[in-house]
């Protein structure tokens, strides 16, 4: 819970992320097409830049975009200038390049451990929120607040589900259509949003199939074919139930594979429930609001689940951010004592506060327990002998060269 004295994570699961090795397989249609140029990005960059520091400045550009056009469209209804949707495409493709990278500078500078693949991660379910919210935004979904909610939430939740696979079976597991092609898809929407604003046309609003509009029929065919990779032979569910590598089929961590099941659970009933159960209406009103407090809730739950997976170490049921929807509840059973829009930018502000914090503590305990630091590493990086050619190399720099640089 927040503001606890105690340690976040124990001794034992502090030794059994020390332990932990990165194990992935990816059948990404785009991701061996964009190798070549990740491989020739990261070279630009200098050898003494940490990895976690290239992954927050990409999370920092992706929220800041974000968070423009949101200004500019604060109900998802408004047309936003063009240019705060082309800034958000270009935000988004820059945060894909950099977390594309930081793990290819892990390697470059040796400096590869645990606490990357955690902070990546945490960044991602940053990033999951503001590149729905901002989707939203730029096709004006605000119009039709349940289609938004069913976007956003399922957004985090195959996020979700692509971590409890992972807590299962051990592996991360990217698909055909995947994080790479569903990132490139949301940087043409933004930059078809531009070219309709500069033009002053009115493409999402157009009507295309029976009674849909263009951008309904977006969101369903995103949220489809995402829903597909969970259900499909082979997909996410069945590896769910079927590849567990803990004892007799249990998790990672030797626990029941269903135990990642009660926090989703109660977070989307929690969300639908209060939405339509409000007097006041407050998600039909404050839309973009009350799906940022769900989808941080979710971002907390889904780092919670990575710190778990990592530490082989069992799900904690209880969590601080859930206090927020259980204040909402509490205000509505006892027929809103307290003005809900009030209630709800508070407890959007606790849930920030409880990540933050919870975040903070955990990178501290692991910069601790790992003897490493979150945004620096040493420099120049430490030489490893090159036994093909007989010379020692750091990062690819002969040592003589690297002495000589040392020098200057």
């Amino acid at each position: 819970m927040i503001f606890q004295k105690s340690a976040i994570l124990s001794d034992r699961e502090l030794k059994k992320l020390g332990e932990h090795k990165y194990s992935s397989s990816c059948s990404s249609l785009l991701d061996p097409l964009m190798q070549r140029f990740w491989n020739w990005i990261v070279t630009l960059v200098p050898l003494w830049v940490a990895p976690n520091l290239i992954t927050i400045v990409g999370l920092i550009v992706n929220v800041v975009t974000s968070l423009i056009l949101v200004y500019y469209c604060p109900t998802g209804t408004e047309r936003a200038p063009w240019w705060t949707t082309a800034s958000c495409a270009i935000g988004l493709f820059i945060y894909q390049t950099l977390d594309a990278i930081d793990g290819k500078q892990a390697r470059r500078t040796k400096t590869a451990c645990p606490l990357g693949e955690l902070f990546d991660h945490g960044c991602d379910s940053l990033s999951t929120l503001f590149v729905s919210l901002s989707t939203v935004c730029a096709v004006r979904l605000g119009h039709y607040p349940a289609w938004a909610m069913f976007q956003c939430l399922t957004a985090s939740i195959l996020f979700y589900v692509a971590h409890w696979q992972t807590y299962v079976t051990g592996t991360l597991v990217f698909g055909t259509i995947d994080v790479t092609e569903g990132q490139f898809i949301v940087v043409g929407v933004m930059l078809l949003s531009s070219l309709e604003d500069m033009l002053g046309m009115d493409i999402w609003s157009t009507e295309v199939l029976y009674m849909f509009t263009l951008s309904q029929v977006c969101t369903m065919i995103g949220t489809g074919c995402g829903l597909y990779s969970l259900v499909k032979p082979d997909g996410t569910i069945d590896r769910i139930f079927t590849g567990g590598a803990g004892r007799n089929g249990a998790t990672v961590a030797g626990t029941s594979v269903l135990s990642p099941a009660s926090p989703l659970l109660l977070v989307i009933v929690a969300a639908w429930m209060l939405a339509y159960k409000s007097e006041e209406l407050i998600f039909h009103n404050q839309t973009l609001a009350y799906i940022a407090l769900f989808g941080l809730i979710f971002a907390k739950i889904t780092n919670r689940l990575v710190v778990a997976h990592m530490c082989k170490g069992e799900i904690t049921h209880r969590d601080a951010a859930l206090l927020a929807p259980l204040g909402l509840f509490l205000n509505q059973y006892f027929n809103t004592f307290i003005t809900e829009w009030f209630l709800l930018y508070l407890a959007l502000v606790w849930v920030i506060l409880d990540l933050a914090w919870y975040c903070t503590q955990v990178c501290q305990e692991i910069c601790v327990a790992l003897k490493v630091e979150l945004f620096t590493i040493p420099y120049p990086p430490p030489v490893t002998s090159d036994r093909q050619n007989g010379s020692s190399q750091t990062g690819g720099v002969s040592t003589r060269n690297r002495k000589q640089n040392i020098k200057k």
